[in-house]
């Protein structure tokens, strides 16, 4: 080649490189949507937390955005409702697991999400994205429609028995989400050994999903199985076949710095394929940590984290600004410059001008719900444990984020306070929750019929 063909043939790729990358930056950000399982967000290193190591997502923080208030509902299901719907539960008709205190009958309507629901995998795709899932679906389906009916093109979950084809269900062997997995990938039961957990399965499914759609926009939403119990060793903590099958809470720490490992592993796929300054990234979690507030209709049990980073995200750091789970699908919508589902009220607001720096940030108050109970949060004042038949108990929190200091309110008679009372009614008015003629734990069963909590 000579010198004029060579400096020819490398203007050509100039531009041609140019014009790649004008075309990366015209089109719609990636979105990486991780949802982890019973994570209160004081179980994380920039949440406050002194035990756990968290390097990954504090970075993240650091480098993005970190609610200190984001709430999701005190209990898994309606959250898996909510954050795909952008609705509270009196829109989606779930406010609590079926056949549990308030809860959907198991054949309601409400239950049956790819026929009458609109999820944020249906409104992203058509924008032209590619859409898979991986992790923990614990949502209604049956093959061949399992999951795809939902907005999903591709996906690779941990397995319940109830997910798999006829022809697959004498090879399911246990529900088993860590060590030798129970993982259906795309219809088809996958066989797993002793050697594999399902973290790292799950977690590689999104890698290469990411490294087969890096050249066009594409949501790949984690709903991971850590860190939910039984709690078993990481790859980084067992010490032998059979300890990889002695679970108990001493394993919790492991789990959760496992969970932080993998995020750092999927924001390396991203920067490996050049993706990184095209992605946001999504952090959250499904409810309070188990035994420490999951299904109480507390801040405890509602409180998770809620870190955004990435393309055309304002380094913010911490911010005292409120959000709940019900924003993730109309900020995903904004980003993408996907329009919102007519005839679906959405009761989430975006985020996006506030993560942008362009404009405030869009809530005054911040809600959740189990079952018959409600929470709701200003920047300054709690109420917890509401329901038709109590009004609950009030709190000023003054700046506080953490339930440190929080001041037992309710009985008082301070003006100001009983004008929060009254603006916390007229915003609880127009969010019903089912009415339970007896009082209960917000978790009981409504019925004898008890489905297995996963």
């Amino acid at each position: 080649m000579n010198r004029r063909t060579f400096l020819s043939t490398a203007a050509g790729l100039q531009v041609a490189a140019a014009r790649g990358f004008a075309a990366q930056a015209r089109r719609p950000p990636n979105f990486l949507v991780i949802l982890a399982d019973d994570l209160g967000a004081k179980e994380l290193a920039c949440y406050g937390n002194r035990k756990h190591r968290t390097p990954n997502l504090d970075r993240l923080a650091q480098t993005g955005v970190q609610f200190l208030t984001c709430y999701a509902t005190p209990i898994c299901h309606p959250t898996r409702v909510e954050i795909l719907t952008g609705q509270y539960g009196h829109h989606n008709g779930v406010h609590n697991f079926a056949n549990r205190r308030g809860g959907p009958e198991p054949d309601s309507p409400a239950e049956d999400i790819g026929r009458n629901h609109v999820t944020f995998a249906e409104i992203v795709k058509e924008r032209g994205y590619a859409t898979a899932i991986a992790g923990k679906w614990q949502l209604s389906g049956k093959q061949p429609d399992l999951i795809r009916e939902c907005g999903f093109d591709e996906y690779c979950m941990w397995a319940f028995e109830e997910y798999l084809a006829e022809k697959d269900r004498p090879k399911y062997r246990a529900r088993e989400r860590y060590w030798h997995p129970a993982v259906i990938r795309n219809g088809d039961f996958i066989e797993t050994t002793a050697k594999q957990y399902g973290p790292d399965i799950f977690s590689d499914y999104v890698v290469d999903f990411i490294k087969r759609k890096r050249d066009s926009p594409f949501l790949a939403y984690y709903p991971m199985v850590l860190t939910h119990g039984p709690h078993a060793p990481s790859p980084d903590t067992v010490k032998s076949e059979e300890d990889k099958f002695k679970t108990g809470r001493q394993n919790y720490k492991a789990c959760v710095e496992y969970m932080d490992k993998i995020v750092g592993k999927l924001v390396r796929a991203l920067e490996e394929n050049g993706l990184r300054d095209n992605t946001i990234i999504f952090f959250t979690a499904d409810n309070g940590t188990a035994g420490e507030g999951k299904g109480d209709a507390t801040e405890l049990g509602a409180r998770v984290p809620m870190i955004i980073n990435g393309a055309g995200i304002q380094a913010r750091g911490a911010t005292g600004e409120l959000t709940d789970l019900s924003d993730v699908l109309p900020t995903l919508a904004a980003f993408a410059g996907a329009k919102l589902p007519k005839g679906k009220p959405i009761d989430g607001r975006s985020l996006a001008g506030f993560l942008k720096g362009e404009s405030p940030a869009p809530r005054e108050w911040a809600y959740s719900y189990i079952a018959d109970r409600r929470i709701l949060r200003t920047r300054r004042y709690l109420l917890e444990d509401n329901s038709p038949l109590h009004w609950g108990t009030l709190f000023d929190c003054g700046t506080s984020r953490d339930g440190t200091g929080y001041r037992d309110v309710t009985k008082s008679s301070d003006p100001e306070v009983i004008a929060v009372k009254e603006q916390f009614d007229r915003i609880l008015s127009d969010m019903p929750v089912p009415f339970v003629p007896e009082e209960g734990h917000p978790a009981e069963l409504k019925t004898a019929r008890r489905r297995k909590q996963a």
